[in-house]
């Protein structure tokens, strides 16, 4: 990520440019081996609006997308429950799974597997908790033997893949 070379655009009212270049170099000698630097920081971090400063919008996206690669470059103990696999790719790989129905069997009961996938990608997009690896391996639900039911060893080995690809295996 080549911080110091992304020209930001400059609005009538922005952000201090000075506060902005100093908090990009701190972040880009993070990533590149320099003191280190936790996204907590970054997030913290605040500027004042003053004329003639960077566009706000281009600069928290930019900062944004130093955050990511903050967590990303992290130690493990350091990013509970964080997946490494790109959340995007995460969130539209949940979303389009689908399992067979369990027929005359008994299966995981559907309402449960869906609200608990829900809740991954709840967590994958930051509006709730993050689930971990651990979390989606512990996960148990409900055995209908009529009605709505996935096949769980479907079930079973997508979560299987699922708690691999949080923990960036």
């Amino acid at each position: 990520m080549a911080l110091m070379s992304t020209r930001l655009p400059v609005a009538l009212r922005g952000y201090d440019r000075t506060q902005v270049d100093g908090l990009l170099e701190r972040i880009s000698g993070a990533l590149n081996g320099g003191p280190p630097m936790s996204a907590d920081e970054v997030r913290t971090a605040r500027f004042d609006v003053v004329l003639r400063g960077y566009d706000r919008r281009a600069v928290d996206d930019l900062v944004r997308e130093c955050i990511r690669e903050l967590e990303t470059k992290a130690p493990i103990a350091e990013r509970p429950g964080r997946p490494r696999a790109n959340p995007a790719w995460l969130i539209n790989w949940i979303q389009n799974a689908r399992f067979s129905g369990s027929g005359m069997h008994s299966g995981y009961d559907v309402r449960d597997v869906d609200a608990f996938l829900d809740r991954v990608v709840a967590g994958l997009r930051g509006s709730a908790p993050p689930v971990s690896a651990r979390d989606v391996r512990e996960s148990a639900f409900r055995v209908v033997r009529l009605g709505p039911g996935y096949d769980e060893q479907e079930v079973d080995r997508f979560l299987t893949q699922l708690a691999g690809a949080i923990e960036g295996r």
